[in-house]
């Protein structure tokens, strides 16, 4: 899959017809408005926390129900589940689960575990 921080027309069409499934990024109610009009459904809230973090999602979902979103930038372990409790949020992102020291010395394990227990943030403690 494909993941922008944002998007612009020549972006989200090389995105669409690369065929693979893709998030273009979003942080205003009118980027998100503009997806929408495209038929883009599904966008990543980036920088979530920087641009309001889950009362701004919230905000979105009375008006843009049909809005999906996959919130990354400033999300960690301790706010992940506040953002998967939102009714438009189907995922988080966050580095904190590929730390730089962890790749740098290929430690696969400890990524991988760090991966388990994100996975294990979400609603009722699996994935949807």
């Amino acid at each position: 899959f494909l993941v922008s921080p944002g998007w612009t027309e020549a972006l989200l069409e090389a995105m669409a017809a690369s065929g693979v499934p893709f998030l273009p990024g979003v942080s205003t109610t009118s980027e998100v408005v503009a997806l929408l009009e495209r038929g883009v459904r599904e966008m990543k809230f980036f920088p979530a926390q920087a641009a309001g973090g889950t009362g701004y999602l919230k905000s979105l979902a009375g008006p843009l129900p049909q809005a999906r979103f996959c919130p990354t930038g400033g999300i960690g372990p301790e706010t992940a589940p506040d953002y998967l409790a939102l009714p438009n949020v189907g995922c988080v992102g966050g580095s904190w689960m590929v730390p730089a020291d962890a790749v740098a010395a290929r430690d696969w394990a400890r990524i991988e575990g760090l991966a388990r227990e994100a996975a294990a943030l979400s609603a009722g403690g699996t994935c949807r």
